[in-house]
C-alpha cells in the first residue's frame, strides 16, 4: 500500500490537483468527504447528521493564509455560521485551524480573530475547538490555546497521538482542564519527532486515551479504528465511566455505519463537517491517512 507520505507528494503535483478539483468525474467522490462549498451545504448535512441523533462539528476549510484580507474574511464566516447553527437549534460547535485565522502572518494577530469567534460562540451557548495542524505549529497553537482558555472556557484543543512530545502536552492540558480532542495524526512528519510505525502511533493513542478517560475533561476521541473503539469501551464499562463524560468523534462520510452503531449503543457520537471552496487538501489527507479511502477512490477510478 502507498505510504501516506507518498500520497500526499503524488496529490500536490499540478497535473493531479487540476484533474480531481476541475474534472466532474471526480466530483461525486469529493461530496462523500465534504458537505459543499457552502454554509448552507453545511447547515443542511448537520441537519440531516443531527436527525439520526449525531452531533456535529463545523469547519470552514481552508489553511495558510498569508494575507489579512483574506483571514478576515475566514473570520466573518465563522462569525455567519454560529448563530445560524444555533437559530436553526442544531448543535454549535466549529472547528478552526489557526493558520486560516494568520498564525503566518502574526500570531498576536491570530489570537485577536480566534479571540472574535470564540466570544460569538460563546454568546450563544457554542464551543469552538482549535484543529492542530503540522509539527511547526504544535507549540505556538497550545500558547494560543492557554492564552484565551482560562478566560473562555467554551475553548478547546487537538492533541496528535503520534507526537512524541504528546504525552507531556496531554497531562498539562488535563491540569488545565481542557477539552482535548485526541487523533492520531494527518501530517508527514520525520521519525525524528513523531512515531514511525502504525503499531507505535495505535499504542500511543491508546495510552493518551485511556489518560483522558481516567482524568480528562470532555475529551473527544477521534479515530475510525474500530479495534481502538472496543478498546475504550471496554476501559470506561470496567472502570464505571458514564458514556456523558466523553465523546467519539468521526470524519463525514467515513464509517457511517459505525457512527450510527455508537449511537444506538447509547455513546455520545460526533461528526466533523467541513465545508467550503478550499477543500483540495483536506479531500487528500482523507485519502493518505487510510488506506480503505485510498482503495475507494482508485475503485472509484477505475469505474
Amino acid at each position: 500500500m502507498f505510504s501516506r507520505a507518498i500520497v500526499l507528494k503524488v496529490a500536490a503535483l499540478p497535473p493531479v490537483r487540476r484533474l480531481i478539483t476541475q474534472g466532474r468525474l471526480f466530483r461525486k467522490l469529493v461530496d462523500r468527504f465534504v458537505a459543499g462549498e457552502t454554509l448552507q451545504d453545511a447547515l443542511r448535512v448537520a441537519q440531516q447528521l443531527q436527525a439520526k441523533g449525531l452531533k456535529v462539528s463545523i469547519d470552514y476549510l481552508g489553511e495558510s493564509v498569508r494575507d489579512r484580507q483574506t483571514a478576515q474574511a475566514v473570520v466573518e464566516e465563522y462569525l455567519r455560521a454560529i448563530p445560524q447553527l444555533a437559530e436553526a437549534g442544531l448543535d454549535t460547535q466549529v472547528s478552526v485551524k489557526l493558520t486560516q485565522l494568520g498564525l503566518d502572518i502574526e500570531q498576536e494577530y491570530c489570537l485577536r480573530n480566534l479571540e472574535c469567534i470564540v466570544r460569538r460562540a460563546q454568546e450563544v451557548g457554542g464551543f469552538v475547538r482549535i484543529d492542530m495542524e503540522g509539527s511547526a505549529y504544535t507549540q505556538r497553537t497550545l500558547d494560543i490555546f492557554a492564552a484565551l482558555h482560562e478566560r473562555y472556557p467554551n475553548l478547546g484543543v487537538v492533541i496528535q497521538a503520534y507526537l512524541y512530545r504528546s504525552d507531556e502536552d496531554v497531562e498539562r492540558l488535563i491540569r488545565c482542564r481542557a477539552s482535548v480532542r485526541l487523533c492520531k495524526g494527518a501530517y508527514a512528519e520525520p521519525a525524528s519527532i513523531a512515531y514511525p510505525k502504525r503499531s507505535q502511533v495505535n499504542a500511543a493513542y491508546r495510552r493518551l486515551m485511556q489518560r483522558l478517560l481516567l482524568d480528562g475533561y470532555a475529551p473527544a476521541l477521534a479515530t475510525h479504528d474500530e479495534s481502538i473503539i472496543r478498546d475504550a469501551i471496554a476501559f470506561v464499562r470496567s472502570h464505571q465511566i458514564p458514556p456523558q463524560r466523553f465523546e467519539f468523534e468521526m470524519l463525514y462520510g467515513i464509517r457511517r455505519d459505525l457512527q450510527e452503531r455508537l449511537v444506538s449503543q447509547g455513546y455520545q457520537m460526533r461528526v466533523y463537517v467541513p465545508y467550503g471552496e478550499a477543500w483540495y487538501p483536506y479531500f487528500t489527507r482523507r485519502l493518505a491517512e487510510r488506506p480503505a479511502n485510498l482503495l475507494f477512490f482508485l475503485r472509484h477510478l477505475l469505474r
